[in-house]
């Protein structure tokens, strides 16, 4: 019979008065990979403190390897021998992957650190997992796949049989989720076990044994290893199901797509060849790379990064932009990944953050205070009045939402690129993204989407290109969607139309 690593027995956690976990009930077994997908952030982070740290419970109780460790009585005062990986590193810069690993676990007690021995210490366990990386490498040099590597090393030398990856799958490729996938299952072949957290059951079915269905704070459902199939999401989903599916008939009944609004031509150092493609007015194009290092570049791209030098053009219409030009040019716009925490600027009252990007369509936006107030009287019923008088600090996660979009529709540029939009979001607000998306499309702006892992953009894509390093780039359209190699979120509904 397969040990216990982790229980946690009605639990009920309060912060403030206010219920953020309720009645929790579950079990994480000896080799386990449990996944977690929360419908909602309601209580999540508290959920993670809990892991690691012993806070005080309203009820219930938590076991780590068959011991109480917390309860409503009380709590043991040590942390707890959990890893849980998110999307900040707990690296230390300026200190190597075999230091990290090694000199700062818990029990360590040498003087005299030769690095020499450290690494040999290191090498059978990158070996073991068949990963290509030094010892003497920094911190702050890693990429964010080597990073996570390193932590769960970190976590394993340190004796945690549980190590928790949060959202892991929204930093990282899809060629280094399945090495990530396949290191997991190696560990817990040996034993330890895993809690998976992910928005999308199509992430957490490909490697998780069972899965917990969060809302609210609550656990509606664990799916145990003969339920895990996506059919049982929809009474979950059933409202973005809903819309998607009306999303989708409606562009099928309607007209075809107006004329050509972009062609872009980037030589990108990691791929084989210059990625190439053009986008027509109202479509969603979606780019997906399947390499990090190709991503990086990309972003450097539309975000005018300085610190990799690249070449490249963008032709609008019959007019020719060199990239360097996009983040000045108005008629294009750039919607950040996470952008309430990267776009909004809080010394900046809401009527100002609304009209950043107004300065080329009306030169007298700042100097005369009739343009503001003609804006705020009409986005006033759409935005809602109380915003206005509300600072950024002030405002819900929707609202910053609402206030980034609007201010992209009254820039009207013809082109937005979107990187990773859904990034973050829980639920609520990627169907709030998602219409958001939905509005640029009906104006007719062409939007394209730069991801990592294609979330929900299956949900609102005309067209998919995949590219990874030392490869072409391949194309799909729309029709083709049903054939992807690969399970994604969304691809059901175009298999569904296939059948």
């Amino acid at each position: 019979m397969r040990k216990e690593v982790f229980r946690m027995e009605r639990v009920t956690y309060k912060e403030q008065g206010i219920t953020l976990l309720e009645d929790f009930n579950f079990n994480v077994l000896e080799g386990e990979i449990m996944g977690f997908i929360p419908f909602n952030s309601h209580g999540m982070a508290s959920f993670l403190r809990l892991l690691k740290t012993n806070l005080p419970l309203d009820d219930g109780y938590i076991y780590y390897h068959e011991e109480i460790i917390n309860s409503w009585k009380g709590a043991k005062q040590n942390s707890n021998r959990i890893t849980v990986i998110q999307d900040k590193t707990c690296l230390v810069k300026g200190m190597t992957v075999a230091d990290n690993i090694f000199v700062l676990r818990q029990g360590f007690k040498q003087h005299i650190i030769k690095p020499s021995v450290l690494n040999a210490q290191l090498e059978p366990f990158l070996k073991d997992i068949d990963m290509d990386l030094l010892g003497e490498a920094y911190a702050e040099k890693l990429t964010i796949f080597e990073r996570v590597v390193v932590e769960i090393l970190k976590g394993i030398v340190a004796g945690h049989k549980l190590i928790v990856l949060c959202e892991i799958s929204t930093l990282i490729s899809g060629n280094e989720l399945k090495k990530l996938h396949k290191i997991m299952r190696h560990y817990a072949k040996q034993g330890h076990s895993f809690i998976y957290i992910g928005s999308h059951f199509e992430d957490i079915i490909q490697v998780c044994n069972r899965a917990v269905l969060l809302s609210n704070g609550r656990i509606e459902k664990i799916l145990q290893p003969r339920e895990m199939y996506v059919d049982n999401l929809f009474s979950l989903t059933k409202d973005y199901d809903k819309l998607v599916r009306g999303y989708l008939e409606n562009k099928k009944a309607g007209s075809p797509k107006g004329k050509l609004v972009c062609k872009l031509y980037a030589e990108i150092n990691s791929m084989k060849e210059p990625l190439e493609f053009v986008v027509i007015s109202g479509e969603c194009l979606v780019i997906q790379s399947l390499d990090n290092q190709i991503y990086h570049e990309l972003l450097q791209i539309l975000t005018n990064s300085r610190e990799t030098a690249f070449y490249g053009n963008a032709w609008l219409g019959d007019k020719e932009f060199r990239l360097q030009e996009l983040n000045t040019n108005r008629n294009f716009a750039v919607i950040q990944e996470m952008p309430t925490k990267t776009m909004l600027f809080t010394e900046l009252s809401y009527m100002d953050n609304l009209c950043f990007n107004l300065d080329k369509r009306m030169r007298s936006v700042w100097a005369r205070g009739n343009i503001r107030r003609s804006i705020r009287t009409e986005y006033a019923p759409i935005l809602g009045d109380e915003v206005f008088n509300m600072t950024i600090e002030e405002l819900s996660e929707g609202q910053k939402y609402q206030l980034v979009y609007t201010r992209i529709l009254l820039q009207k540029p013809k082109i937005v690129f979107c990187i990773q939009p859904f990034k973050g979001a829980d639920m609520k607000h990627r169907m709030y993204i998602w219409e958001l998306l939905e509005k640029l499309l009906e104006k007719g702006i062409a939007v394209v989407i730069l991801a990592v892992n294609l979330a929900d953009t299956l949900s609102l894509a005309d067209r998919l290109i995949c590219i990874d390093k030392n490869k072409e780039q391949i194309e799909y359209l729309q029709e083709e969607f049903a054939a992807l190699p690969m399970l994604a979120p969304w691809l059901y509904l175009y298999r569904e139309d296939s059948v």
